[in-house]
């Protein structure tokens, strides 16, 4: 099942409130009848990207992703604006990896209009969005193709992003924990991500300010382990462990450039 727009943008606003709303603020919010909030909220609950609670809602604990499908909706405009970052910052004649994700998707939208780039990467639509320009030398990693994330890991495709040295490696991460750590919802995520890192010559992480804070299950690395982190915006707690780790944050395109 896919998330309507409205959904979509319940979960948004689910999360830049601090992770729990009333039913009422809800209903207020989107101008909208009780009935068709509760109804929006029954479905979101039995996919499990809200949990029900008295009188409204809050984030679950997350153990697993939401499809790829769904994850396309959300927070749209700031993938949007961080592939635009990527693409002010990649320069032509680079070779690089992009790892899965929406956002890197959303990068190869922007890359797709470009020319002379060798891209090797385990996204699917990112390789489909690539490979439409004849000027672009697009290599798809082969191994367990996930349906619902649409993209390739495991072992087989582990190994081949090592059998590459690119200048840039570009993933995207399931969420940033509080004290600086890097989140994956699998083993599998994990494996690649560190791949990529290990096989380049600038490590670029790409996520939204909404994946700091964001559970998921197991650590792939830390801030420590990337050297640019391009975002739509930081607060002051990532900020501070940014230039703990060193990280270079880049937020605006002419900072990109």
């Amino acid at each position: 099942m896919q998330l309507t727009d409205r959904q979509a943008r319940i979960v948004e606003f689910l999360t830049s409130s601090g992770g729990t709303l009333s039913s009422g603020e809800l209903t207020n919010h989107f101008e909208v009848s009780v009935q068709t909030i509760r109804k929006d909220l029954n479905e979101l609950s039995d996919l499990g990207v809200v949990r029900r609670v008295h009188g409204g809602i809050t984030l679950p604990t997350q153990s697993r992703n939401l499809s790829f499908t769904n994850r396309q909706v959300i927070n749209l405009e700031e993938k949007k604006h961080i592939a635009g970052l990527a693409a002010a910052y990649l320069p032509d004649g680079a070779s690089l990896f992009l790892g899965i994700g929406t956002t890197p998707q959303q990068i190869a939208e922007q890359l797709a209009l470009r020319s002379n780039l060798h891209v090797i990467t385990n996204n699917i639509n990112a390789a489909l969005a690539l490979c439409r320009n004849p000027g672009i030398e697009t290599y798809l990693v082969g191994g367990k193709v996930r349906p619902t994330d649409e993209d390739v890991v495991g072992e087989d495709a582990t190994n081949q992003f090592r059998n590459f040295q690119v200048n840039f490696g570009v993933c995207g991460v399931g969420g940033i924990s509080d004290t600086g750590h890097l989140l994956d919802f699998t083993p599998e995520e994990s494996h690649v991500s560190k791949a990529i890192r290990e096989n380049c010559e600038t490590r670029v992480l790409v996520a939204d300010h909404h994946k700091f804070t964001r559970s998921a299950p197991v650590i792939s690395g830390h801030l420590r382990d990337i050297d640019l982190l391009l975002t739509d915006s930081i607060g002051p707690e990532l900020a501070a462990l940014c230039e703990e780790a060193e990280v270079d944050v880049v937020t605006t395109i002419e900072s990109a450039a």
